[in-house]
């Protein structure tokens, strides 16, 4: 997870596709459940197990599970049904929850038995398996300490430009780290004398800046370059070679080598300011793929995350992407499911 501060210049994967289980329980070689296997998958989960064991006990086919929950008035397929119990999908959104609580009654189980298992699995994949995201207090943290190194490098929050157009690729490597991130800068100057731009890389937990390089790869080179150990934020000066006018564009690229932190959920922009284009482009390992990806947008860092999409990523070049056209204020980023 990977979370830009906002006082800047402006600055699911969708499953793989599985397929379709068969519409019955039994499948291949037939295996015997009890009601003590049930009673202790019950107690103790995951989720798909129980459901599985339940429908081999009470002997329902999955086309005679959908029957009895449209009777309940809950429509649900029978692929569905079939993916919950193998585990290659989850109910999650109301109605699918709502034809948990019905499978409870179908199937003879106790009330909300199935749902608790579903909100355990959800809090120990949240606990665990997907890396949290970045909280309020840690985005507030990480904008004092770009103040602070601004000022420390004496400049003014933006810098005297304007960001006209900015495509950013970040690398995730095959152990589920950021290994690094490029950009490719189009800004254009609002008053006359500009020679730098400031640029901000804040690491996932664990980021231990001392370690982080930066490349000043086209029409800049690098500055002086600071660092935040406590909140993993790197501020890195690129010169220009001339100084800017009043009107004046300018083309740069730029980039970070980061990989000293651990496993990361996400990558987000802040901007305290209305700007151009943004691109930004993921791009992962093939040895560590994702296995669901969405678009985000936040008002501010406090704010709740809306404007969800799901993104496909791409086949040969494992990437998923987003293009936001007229930057509003607020932030923008991609997060990921590891499992």
């Amino acid at each position: 997870m990977n979370a830009r501060p906002l006082p800047t210049c402006p600055p699911a994967v969708r499953a793989p596709l599985v397929p379709a289980p068969g519409v019955n329980v039994h499948r291949g070689a037939r295996v015997s459940h009890t009601e003590a296997d049930l009673v202790q998958l019950l107690h103790t989960g995951p989720f798909h197990l129980a459901l599985r064991t339940a429908l081999a006990v009470r002997g329902l086919p999955l086309q005679r599970v959908q029957h009895h929950l449209a009777h309940r008035g809950v429509k649900v397929g029978v692929t569905s049904l079939s993916y919950w119990q193998q585990g290659a999908r989850r109910p999650q959104r109301p109605e699918s929850l709502k034809a948990v609580r019905a499978l409870e009654e179908v199937l003879q189980l106790p009330g909300n038995s199935l749902l608790r298992l579903l909100a355990e699995d959800a809090a120990a994949r949240e606990g665990v398996e997907r890396p949290a995201a970045r909280s309020f207090r840690s985005l507030v943290e990480a904008s004092g300490a770009v103040e602070e190194l601004f000022a420390e490098l004496e400049s003014p929050a933006d810098g005297g430009l304007h960001t006209v157009g900015h495509h950013e690729r970040v690398r995730i490597g095959p152990g589920r780290e950021l290994v690094g991130r490029e950009s490719q800068h189009v800004v254009r100057a609002h008053r006359d004398g500009v020679d730098r731009y400031l640029a901000i890389h804040h690491g996932d937990p664990g980021c231990d800046p001392a370690r982080v390089r930066v490349r000043a790869v086209e029409n800049c080179r690098t500055g002086r370059v600071r660092g935040d150990a406590e909140t993993g934020v790197v501020v890195a000066e690129l010169l220009f070679d001339a100084r800017l006018r009043a009107g004046d564009t300018h083309l740069f690229s730029y980039g970070f080598e980061d990989g000293t932190a651990g496993p990361s959920g996400e990558y987000l922009r802040g901007f305290s300011f209305a700007g151009g284009q943004y691109v930004l482009q993921v791009a992962f390992d093939e040895a560590a793929l994702p296995v669901r990806c969405r678009r985000f947008a936040q008002a501010s860092a406090g704010a709740p995350r809306g404007g969800r999409t799901e993104l496909t990523l791409g086949g040969r070049h494992r990437t998923v992407h987003l293009v936001e056209q007229g930057v509003r204020p607020g932030i923008l980023g991609i997060d990921w499911d590891w499992e």
